[in-house]
């Protein structure tokens, strides 16, 4: 038995009761990471099994949750989901569930000895045996916890990624060597590992080949990507940013996220050098006072935060940011809080993601007194909520009479409506046709909703 893996027996059941199994549900929590790493666990149980997926968990043979341990409350999050899922297999108790990513690397057979009716516990880079687990589920009647960390293995064993829809993802790196003080990621995912060049452009090339058009490059830190290039040299991000920018076919281009100590002049002039890279950058900042970042270990200042900015939008000055704010970090006065405002203020962003501090099991952070009321927390999210609606608002606002690129992906909730995005990752509904799915067309924006825009398509005279 390897480290990370182990196993106990269950009471035997009978071959006849397995005959079942041909659906699959998959809960997925958390980043886009995780939405790619459900979509891969889809193929491979396709592939192994013929497994087809079904939109509710009653529906399935086998459940798998895809869970992430980031924000406040997620291990009791899945655990109540996973009460749920009991109910079903105390009528079928052959079905088989299992519950991987961030929070089963971080608590292991825990989970089973808590849930004991959970078959399966793997982390994120163990996913690619799944197949091989189930199968000596079904046959030896075992529950198995497979938390091992091998280096980035299992990009070796997964099939072709299926394509769904104009957009396609690909993980470029695992990991993160960062350890800012609230964050278990470099816990759950381990430290940050790149995948060769030539595998990266391989799996973009299958997805363009398939009729995938966008592409977006995946990481915990994406932009501090160093991996081995095809001629044996170090490759930086920006340098394979070019090199799947040149991939016949591809229409767009986006990465995901990105860490403020990593960004560089050449990549920022990629923005203005590369058609295919859209405008669009997350950066997540988390706090705009000093003596929180130095607090989280952020390894920036303010100060240096503000003149990425300033260089990012030298180079591309219609780009659209988003970012990550957490208050009520330990320690956290009304001081830092308004820095924090200030900041956001002062860039400007269209989008963020705003989160109350909750301390994460096994981080330094979790270590200190968690010494902000709860209600002052409270206070200060909706703070940044309302300021955060009033800037979302003003740069859909801003779009309104320009003539803008957009790429159509799907039909819209309303009849005759498709629905697409803008270069800055903005929703757009028209009026239009299914056979334009996958087509980026001219659309002069009429309107701006809550959270998108109305369009209408521009014809050429």
């Amino acid at each position: 038995m390897k480290p990370g893996h182990t196993e106990i027996q269950l009471t035997k059941v009978e071959p006849a009761s397995l005959q079942s199994f041909d659906t699959l549900y998959i809960k997925t929590y958390g980043c886009q990471m995780n939405e790619y790493d459900s979509s891969r666990m889809a193929d491979l149980m396709q592939q192994a099994y013929g497994l087809k997926l079904v939109g509710t968990p009653e529906e399935a043979d086998v459940i798998l949750m895809n869970t992430c341990s980031v924000r406040e409350k997620a291990e009791e999050k899945v655990f109540s989901e996973l009460g749920r899922y009991r109910k079903i297999k105390e009528k079928r108790p052959d079905m088989i569930i299992g519950v991987g990513g961030c929070v089963g690397q971080q608590e292991g057979d825990r989970i089973q000895k808590r849930a004991p009716y959970v078959d399966i516990v793997f982390g994120p880079q163990t996913y690619h045996r799944l197949p091989e687990l189930v199968k000596q589920i079904r046959r030896e009647r075992v529950r198995i916890t497979e938390t091992d960390m091998p280096e980035i293995e299992k990009f070796d064993h997964l099939p072709k990624q299926a394509a769904h829809g104009v957009s396609g993802f690909v993980t470029i790196m695992e990991g993160c060597d960062k350890f800012c003080t609230f964050c278990v990621v470099p816990y759950t995912r381990g430290p940050e590992i790149s995948r060769p060049v030539e595998d990266i452009l391989a799996e973009c090339r299958e997805l363009l080949a398939a009729g995938i058009v966008e592409i977006s490059l995946l990481g915990q830190n994406v932009n501090g990507y160093r991996g081995e290039g095809p001629d044996g040299e170090e490759w930086d991000f920006t340098m394979l940013l070019y090199a799947v920018a040149r991939l016949p076919g591809l229409k767009r281009l986006r990465f995901t996220t990105s860490h403020p100590i990593e960004m560089t002049e050449e990549l920022a002039i990629a923005f203005a050098e590369l058609p295919q890279l859209m405008p669009y950058l997350h950066l997540p900042v988390q706090s705009g006072s000093d003596r929180m970042l130095k607090a989280m270990h952020r390894g920036h200042t303010r100060a240096d935060y503000l003149r990425i900015i300033e260089g990012l939008r030298r180079h591309c000055p219609d780009l659209a940011l988003s970012s990550d704010f957490i208050v009520g970090y330990p320690g956290e006065t009304d001081e830092d809080f308004q820095a924090t405002l200030d900041l956001m203020r002062e860039v400007g962003y269209d989008s963020t993601f705003c989160f109350k501090y909750s301390p994460r099991p096994g981080t330094p952070a979790a270590k200190a007194e968690d010494n902000v009321p709860e209600e002052v927390k409270d206070e200060r999210l909706q703070a940044l909520l309302e300021l955060t609606r009033e800037q979302a608002k003003s740069a859909l606002d801003r779009q309104v009479g320009k003539v803008l690129d957009v790429l159509v992906e799907k039909e819209g909730r309303n009849p005759g409506d498709m629905e697409g995005r803008t270069p800055d990752f903005k929703i757009v509904h028209f009026r239009g046709q299914p056979r334009q799915i996958g087509q980026v067309m001219p659309m002069r924006i009429v309107a701006s909703y809550g959270q998108s825009l109305r369009g209408e398509l521009v014809i050429a005279e």
